[in-house]
C-alpha cells in the first residue's frame, strides 16, 4: 500500500500527542506511514500516496505560504483535508457565512484593519484575530479594560489582521467547551475542554495554550449542532477526513458554536478509545 505522510511542523514533532497513536494503528492495517514537515524543500510529495495534514501548528503567521504548500502538495499527491476546505477554514470569517446558513454561532463583532474600533459588548468579551490557532494573540477583558481590549484592537490592525470581538460565555467557566470530533461525516469522540482565558492573560507563548482536558459524552443538543453546521460546510460531502466541532454553552444554556477545526485539529486519541484506529481504518479506506 501507498505511504502516508502525516504532515507536522518541525517545532510540532514532539508536541503532537495524536501522532504516536496514529502511526502504531496505521502500521497494524498495514499502511506505512511517517511525519513530514509540511514546508521541508527537500520532501517529493509525489512519493505518497496520501498526504494529511495534522500539526501544522506553525502556519498562522504564514497562512499564504502554508496555502501555497498546501497547493503543490495537493498537484503532487492526494491531501487531506483538500485544499478548498484549508483555505475556507484557516481564516475564522467562515463563522459570517454558517450564520447567514442557519448555524448558531456565537455572536461575533468584526473589525477590518482599516475600520474604527468599537467594543459593542458590555460584560465581559473575548479579542482575537480572525486568523489564529492555539489561543495566540487572544485575551479576554473586563468591562474596565476597554481602553487595553482598544489597544490589543489596534495591535492586530497595525498588522493587516481582521478582529473577531466576542461576548466571553460565563457558562463555559463552569461547564467547559465540548470538541465533537468526525470521521467521514460519522461522529467519533467527544471531549471537554476547561476555560483558558482569564482576564489578566493577553498573550500565549509557544505554539498553544495548555488545555485541561477530559472524556465527555455530548448532549443531544450539542450533537444536533454539529449535525446541523457540518453539511454548510463547501465540499464536506466529499472532502472531510477530519473535523472537530467546538461549541459551548450560550447565553441560556444552548449550545453555540465557537470554532471548526477542519486544518489541524488536536484529535484528542488518548480520550477516545479505538478512535485512531477508526480515523486509520478511514485513511486506509481512502487509499484503496
Amino acid at each position: 500500500m501507498s505511504r502516508v505522510a502525516l504532515v507536522t511542523a518541525e517545532a510540532a514533532r514532539t508536541l503532537d500527542e495524536d501522532l504516536p497513536p496514529l502511526l502504531r494503528a496505521l502500521d497494524e492495517i498495514g499502511v506505512p506511514a511517517e511525519p513530514v514537515v509540511w514546508d521541508d524543500p527537500k520532501v517529493d510529495w509525489s512519493a505518497y500516496g496520501m498526504a494529511i495534514v495534522r500539526s501544522t501548528w506553525d502556519y498562522v503567521p504564514r497562512l499564504a505560504e502554508f496555502i501555497r504548500w498546501a497547493e503543490r502538495a495537493s498537484a503532487a499527491t492526494r491531501l487531506a483535508n483538500p485544499v478548498p476546505i484549508l483555505r475556507w477554514s484557516t481564516d475564522k470569517r467562515y463563522l459570517r457565512e454558517l450564520a447567514r446558513g442557519g448555524a448558531p454561532v456565537v455572536p461575533t463583532h468584526w473589525i477590518e484593519p482599516s475600520q474604527e474600533v468599537s467594543l459593542p459588548f458590555d460584560g465581559d468579551f473575548v479579542v482575537k484575530p480572525a486568523i489564529s490557532a492555539g489561543a495566540k494573540d487572544t485575551s479576554r477583558y473586563s468591562p474596565g479594560e476597554r481602553e487595553a481590549a482598544a489597544a490589543h484592537v489596534r495591535r492586530l490592525q497595525a498588522n493587516g489582521r481582521t478582529v473577531m470581538i466576542q461576548p466571553y460565555l460565563r457558562l463555559v467557566d463552569q461547564q467547559g467547551e465540548t470538541g465533537m470530533v468526525f470521521f467521514e461525516g460519522e461522529y467519533s469522540h467527544a471531549i471537554r475542554k476547561g476555560p483558558i482565558l482569564r482576564p489578566d492573560v493577553v498573550y500565549v507563548d509557544g505554539l498553544f495554550a495548555k488545555e485541561d482536558v477530559a472524556r465527555r459524552t455530548p448532549s443531544d443538543a450539542e450533537r444536533a449542532v454539529a449535525e446541523r453546521v457540518l453539511p454548510l460546510v463547501p465540499g464536506s460531502r466529499e472532502g472531510l477526513l477530519y473535523a472537530r466541532v467546538d461549541v459551548a454553552p450560550g447565553p441560556e444554556g444552548e449550545p453555540v458554536l465557537l470554532e471548526l477545526e477542519l486544518a489541524e485539529p488536536s484529535l484528542f486519541f488518548a480520550f477516545s478509545d479505538g478512535a485512531e484506529r477508526r480515523l486509520a481504518r478511514a485513511i486506509a479506506k481512502r487509499l484503496r
